[in-house]
């Protein structure tokens, strides 16, 4: 049974893990990415007996998979869920039909997402553009799927665009920012009621708490869960000394993710859970065009990971 609007409005307040997918010789770990999975729903530091979120998006490496293994995956891992978290499926809008025919696919599913997050558009476009095929698109989803949308904005041109979407259509129910801090007042003000604003550029995200953002991404979770659980736990009581004091201890991390435009995304979260020993999540051995670190980065992550290690 999905949930309804104001509960999925409420569980999204939280931290949306994005488990990297493992991968050995190129070909995706399918038990690895349940092992994965397991460990983010066992291991739950959330209060108040929140769900679990949980989704499959660009830190898991979807834009480098086929439709047929990202289905799999998501079916993978709705199973593994239930009903027990929330779930949310990234989709890559290019080609804009086959966006449509993957969201039907996955609607069909025994456990179909809560929530689909539209990655952001590759190639040439304009925001004019971007409205009309955003808003047709998600009639006839949201109609025909009962899907709804939370839109992931990266390009800053479009901000005005993006508040139009939340403001218009009754199946955008939200975006995740991704630029930076300048945009989080503008989009929280002109989104108002209607939708969620999620800070999306990982768990150094106090500052944009304070300017209103609820929730954020994390794709450090799945090493480092209790860390990105308890900054959540402490913006939504308005602790933010609390949220700062524990962002500080893994932004050393976060730095060598999104340095060089997050060159190390996925590498880094890779290398730092092998540093780490650990035998209850799986790391893989690098994914496509995301190969294992060099020597210099992995020095460095070894030292983070030895601190972060209390929040495995």
């Amino acid at each position: 049974m999905s949930l309804g609007l104001t509960q999925l409005l409420d569980a999204l307040y939280s931290v949306t893990t994005i488990p990297i997918i493992p991968f050995n010789d190129g070909k995706i770990d399918y038990a690895g990415h349940s092992k994965n999975i397991d460990y983010l729903m066992t291991n739950n530091y959330l209060d108040e007996d929140r769900k679990r979120v949980i989704a499959i998006a660009g830190t898991s490496l979807i834009h480098h998979i086929s439709e047929s293994n990202q289905l799999r995956l998501m079916d993978k891992t709705g199973e593994l869920m239930e009903n027990d978290g929330v779930l949310m499926s990234g989709v890559v809008p290019n080609p804009i039909k086959q966006a449509g025919q993957l969201i039907e696919a996955q609607s069909e599913l025994n456990r179909p997402p809560d929530v689909y997050l539209l990655m952001p558009l590759t190639g040439v476009s304009n925001p004019d553009g971007i409205y009309e095929e955003y808003m047709q698109f998600a009639e006839n989803y949201g109609t025909k799927c009962d899907a709804r949308f939370i839109y992931y904005f990266r390009q800053k041109r479009d901000l005005e665009v993006i508040i139009r979407l939340l403001n218009d259509s009754p199946h955008f129910i939200g975006v995740k920012i991704g630029t930076d801090v300048d945009d989080v007042q503008p989009i929280v003000e002109g989104v108002g009621d209607n939708g969620i604003v999620m800070w999306g550029i990982g768990d150094r995200c106090t500052q944009p708490a304070q300017l209103g953002t609820k929730g954020h991404t994390s794709g450090i979770a799945v090493a480092y869960v209790r860390a990105s659980d308890e900054i959540n736990n402490a913006q939504r009581k308005g602790d933010f000394d609390t949220s700062a004091r524990i962002e500080a201890d893994i932004s050393s991390l976060e730095d060598i993710r999104f340095m060089n435009d997050r060159v190390y995304n996925y590498s880094a979260v890779v290398e730092t859970m092998i540093l780490g020993g650990f035998d209850d999540i799986e790391a893989g051995t690098g994914g496509p065009f995301n190969p294992r670190v060099p020597p210099e980065i992995r020095k460095q992550l070894k030292s983070i990971t030895q601190e972060l290690i209390p929040y495995h």
